[in-house]
C-alpha cells in the first residue's frame, strides 16, 4: 500500500509537471501567434517574433526577434528590429479585462529611417497605427466576417523603456547611408486610469516617440552629409545634397 501510494504521488507530480510545461508551451504559442496576427492589423505591416515566453507563476517573459516591417514602397528590409525585450506583469491580471504590466525594457532595438526626400517610413508607420487606433484620418478598419465581437483587452503599463538603441539613416535618392544612437525613451504610467489603453493605442504612443526621436538623429545626419559634400566636388554632387538637406528640413517642418 505504501509503495502504491508512493507511486501515485510521483505520477501524480509528472503530470502536474507536463501540465505545467503543457500550459506554458501552449500559452507561448498562442501569445507569439496573437502578437503575428494582431501586429499586422494595427501596423499593416508584416509584424513577425522568433519567440516569445511568459511564466504565468511569477509573470516575467521575454520577447525574441521581433521584426516590423516597412510599408509599400520603402527598400529596406524593415522599420523595427528587436533582438530582446523583457517585460514583468501582474499574472492575476491575465484574465481580466485589463492587463497591468509593470514593466517592459527593450535592449537595443535597431531602427530604420528610410526617406525619399519625400515621406519617410516611420512617419507612415506611425499613419498606419493612428488610422487603426482611430486617431488618424481614415476610420477604424471594419471588422471581418467572421472575427470576434469582443473587444481587445486593455492594458496598463506602468514602465516602458527603450535604451541602447541605433537609427540606421537611409537616404534613398542619393545612395547615402549612416547609422547614429537612437536616445533612450522612457514612458510611465500608460493606460492607468479605469479604462485602460488599447494595444493600438499603446503601439501609437511607442512609435509616436520612436519616430521623434529617430527624426531628430536623422537631421543631424543629413547636416553631415551636407557639410562632407564640399568635399567631395562636383558641382551635380553638391547640389544633391542641398537638395537633400533642404528637402528633409521640409519634411521634418511638416511634421512639426
Amino acid at each position: 500500500m505504501k509503495k502504491f501510494l508512493v507511486r501515485g504521488t510521483v505520477v501524480l507530480i509528472i503530470l502536474i509537471i507536463l501540465a505545467a510545461l503543457g500550459v506554458h508551451f501552449f500559452l507561448d504559442a498562442a501569445i507569439k501567434r496573437g502578437v503575428e496576427t494582431i501586429g499586422p492589423r494595427v501596423t499593416k505591416v508584416d509584424v513577425k517574433v522568433d519567440a516569445i515566453t511568459l511564466s504565468i507563476l511569477s509573470g516575467s517573459g521575454k520577447i525574441r526577434g521581433l521584426v516590423v516591417g516597412n510599408p509599400p514602397g520603402f527598400k529596406t528590409p524593415s522599420a523595427i528590429h528587436v533582438g530582446t525585450a523583457s517585460l514583468a506583469l501582474v499574472p492575476g491580471t491575465l484574465l481580466n479585462d485589463k492587463v497591468v504590466i509593470k514593466s517592459i525594457n527593450v535592449e537595443a532595438p535597431e531602427i530604420t529611417f528610410e526617406t525619399d526626400l519625400t515621406s519617410n517610413n516611420l512617419s507612415k508607420l506611425l499613419d498606419n497605427v493612428k488610422d487603426t487606433s482611430g486617431g488618424g484620418k481614415e476610420p477604424p478598419p471594419a471588422q471581418k466576417p467572421g472575427e470576434s465581437a469582443k473587444p481587445p483587452k486593455k492594458l496598463q503599463v506602468d514602465d516602458f523603456v527603450i535604451r541602447g538603441g541605433k537609427v540606421h539613416v537611409s537616404i534613398t535618392p542619393l545612395n547615402q547611408s549612416a547609422t547614429v544612437p537612437l536616445p533612450d525613451i522612457h514612458l510611465t504610467k500608460l493606460g492607468t486610469g479605469p479604462e485602460g489603453i488599447t494595444p493600438a493605442e499603446l503601439t501609437e504612443l511607442i512609435i509616436q516617440e520612436i519616430v521623434k526621436a529617430a527624426e531628430s538623429q536623422a537631421g543631424t545626419v543629413v547636416t553631415d552629409i551636407g557639410k562632407g559634400a564640399q568635399y567631395i566636388g562636383g558641382s551635380l554632387k553638391t547640389n544633391l545634397m542641398d537638395k537633400a538637406t533642404k528637402g528633409i528640413g521640409d519634411l521634418f517642418k511638416k511634421k512639426n
